[in-house]
């Protein structure tokens, strides 16, 4: 690194407020393995992987990273790069195998050790209720497209809360209810699979049901921090025509307002309202009293940030009428354009049109196909420019005054990228699937450097 890299990157760190954490995130699908043992049931997922063509190379979460074997060398990784706060989600069907009922002893005691190690070596750690690995047996029973699968997500919210709320200080409910409803139930390009607008829009709206009734579930029994994370992304006309702008405002409303508007706001966007109404008729799983549930108050907004959406008018593309052109380079192993002024743009779009809330960023990082190390460390620059960019663009929106209060890597470690199986490295740290041994990244070492010069003030 240049000694102008090396000023810049003080400079950056040194603005970071009193109170910020830097952390990492995972999801315990993607990284926990242990399919099958200690009582965990079957989610969604293990279902999704065995139907034929559904991710690639027929991988599957089995395995992953096997950290529920070896979570202990994973949290002496986190504290070895100084991680400060630790975003992981519980998976559903390991400490509720059926989705109702009691808690299997067996999956909770897992997440209390966990926790406690992340205790013991000083980092926070904070909850993800869901994020995707439904019970096979509650998608059996209707999934999210049943109203009643809502309220037993709340109940089991509540008992979470009192088995784990005297060391977890931090809860997520959902981790980006958009996927889950939209990519899962219309594109069925994620579990469940399933392929029907009209499906997806009750399941929108019963996820962000399931959402305000764990709220106050949460907070009935104790817990006194609850947020919500959403995937947002700006989205931009790709042309000046009228029918691009028009596209991108449609674009907007789907992946964007469509859930910041009844969380935030008390209720759904007229426009898209309107839009679904006409094509599918009356949206009438919306009954009187859930936007009040919907929109009960938060500590914190979660914000997953990727890419920002370039968008022209496309009448093909029902119910929307909207799709992206080929993105503008450089882009990601996953084909997503690299830009680091997105974050600042949505962070300042957030301030102007919603009410102040304090912002975590739940996510961010990049999928580059990183080469099996030869001296023990992974050269990743690409990476590593990514995540300079992205922190210099998060203290840009910090000095114009937006409250940001986190900021989480995607991810920790390699893992199981969903229908992309293992072939998509999101990582700070590799992994060897074969062998299970990890490997540090360059990037992952500059990220420890860069923590520790925020804490060391130069």
């Amino acid at each position: 690194m240049t000694a102008t890299a090396r000023t810049r990157d003080a400079a950056a760190a040194a603005r970071v407020p009193d109170g910020f954490r830097f952390g990492v995130a995972t999801a315990a699908y993607q990284i926990e393995g242990a399919a099958r043992e200690d009582g965990r049931g079957e989610s969604i997922w293990d279902r999704f992987c065995r139907r034929p063509g559904a991710v690639a190379n027929g991988d599957t979460g089995d395995v992953a990273c096997d950290h529920y074997r070896r979570w202990r060398g994973d949290l002496d990784l986190m504290a070895a790069m100084g991680i400060e706060s630790y975003r992981f989600s519980i998976a559903w069907p390991r400490v509720q195998p059926d989705g109702r009922g009691a808690l299997n002893a067996k999956g909770v005691a897992f997440y209390r050790r966990l926790v406690e190690g992340l205790l013991r070596r000083g980092i926070e750690p904070v909850a993800t209720l869901y994020h995707w690995d439904l019970p096979q047996a509650r998608q059996q029973a209707g999934g999210w497209v049943a109203r009643d699968t809502a309220e037993r997500f709340a109940e089991y919210a509540a008992l979470m809360a009192d088995a784990l709320g005297d060391v977890v200080p931090q809860w997520i409910t959902h981790n980006e209810p958009w996927v889950v409803a939209f990519l899962g139930h219309a594109e069925g390009t994620k579990a469940p699979g399933i392929h029907d607008w009209p499906t997806a829009l009750r399941v929108s709206h019963h996820l962000l049901l399931s959402h305000g009734l764990a709220v106050d579930a949460l907070r009935a029994h104790g817990a006194t921090q609850v947020g919500l994370t959403l995937n947002l992304a700006p989205a931009r006309p790709a042309s000046p025509s009228e029918e691009d702008r028009a596209a991108a405002l449609r674009q907007d409303g789907y992946m964007n307002r469509w859930f910041l508007d009844p969380v935030l706001r008390g209720r759904y966007p007229e426009d898209m309202t309107a839009l679904y109404e006409r094509r599918y008729g009356p949206l009438r799983d919306i009954r009187d009293g859930d936007l009040d549930v919907i929109s009960r108050p938060l500590d914190f907004l979660g914000v997953n940030y990727y890419f920002p959406l370039r968008v022209g008018f496309d009448p093909a593309a029902v119910p929307i009428g909207a799709s992206q052109p080929p993105p503008v380079t450089p882009t990601t192993a996953m084909g997503w354009e690299v830009d680091a002024d997105g974050l600042h743009e949505l962070l300042m779009r957030l301030a102007r049109d919603y009410p102040p809330l304090p912002v975590y960023i739940t996510e961010n990082g990049a999928a580059y196909p990183d080469a099996p190390p030869d001296t023990g460390v992974v050269d990743d620059p690409e990476r590593l420019a990514y995540l300079q960019q992205h922190l210099a663009a998060l203290e840009r929106a910090i000095a114009d005054g937006i409250d940001v209060r986190r900021y989480y890597a995607w991810s920790l470690l390699d893992n199981f990228e969903w229908e992309h199986g293992y072939s998509m490295r999101f990582g700070l740290v590799y992994v060897d699937f074969e062998t299970q041994r990890r490997f540090p990244k360059r990037s992952g070492l500059w990220y420890r450097d860069h923590i520790a010069r925020a804490r060391n003030g130069a």
